[in-house]
């Protein structure tokens, strides 16, 4: 069992930039298997999920990008990061002036990970291991990374996202091209070419888009 996730991440991560944000600062993999592995040994004991927060995925790079060279759609307002992962997003958010950012992750590790990357950037952000689908604690803004890669929570989290659209929160996904995007509902801000894992994504380079939702 992996008791310290603190202690877990410094031995098993390097401090790094990603490539979209290279003024920010991150604890990342450098390799995809060795991480994987050990989390998949503890899984089997104690049901903690894949290492996601461990690299800066194509969308959430996206997002950071997007808000750090846009900062007025963050600057002053309330931000939650959703499924933060390693929270490049909301990192990238309170750079450009949030004034509060909350981070979501259902992987108690991705919080930890989450808050030690805000101090890597001398930000505050409030993590907090829980699933939101469903909530609304009046976010001006919502960042979505790479949210919709899986069949059976993406009708889920489509209707959450809109209906948080619909009421005048910001919502923004980062995505580059997953299974599950629900792009007839959607309209593209901008696109970033992401260098990648290829241990990951099977490329070196994915093409990801800054959503919003589209007007009906």
């Amino acid at each position: 069992m992996i008791a310290d996730p603190a202690a877990f991440i410094a031995a098993n991560t390097r401090v790094q930039p990603a490539p979209l944000t290279p003024e920010l600062r991150f604890h990342l993999a450098e390799e995809a298997l060795p991480i994987w592995q050990k989390t998949e040994e503890a899984l089997e004991r104690i049901g903690l999920p894949p290492p996601f927060w461990a690299f800066a995925w194509a969308g959430g790079q996206a997002l950071a990008r997007y808000v750090m060279d846009h900062p007025a759609q963050v600057a002053g307002k309330r931000v939650l990061d959703f499924a933060c992962g390693c929270a490049i997003a909301g990192i990238g958010a309170a750079k450009a002036g949030a004034a509060r950012v909350e981070a979501s992750e259902i992987d108690p590790f991705a919080v930890e990970a989450a808050l030690a990357n805000a101090a890597l950037n001398g930000v505050e952000i409030m993590a907090e291991e829980i699933d939101l689908i469903g909530q609304d604690r009046g976010w001006d803004v919502v960042l979505a990374g790479d949210v919709f890669y899986e069949g059976p929570g993406a009708a889920r989290i489509r209707a959450w996202l809109r209906a948080l659209h619909d009421r005048g929160a910001l919502v923004l996904i980062g995505d580059p091209g997953r299974a599950f995007l629900p792009k007839d509902a959607l309209e593209p801000l901008a696109r970033y070419d992401t260098p990648v894992s290829r241990d990951l994504e099977d490329r070196e380079i994915r093409f990801a888009r800054v959503w919003r939702f589209a007007s009906e």
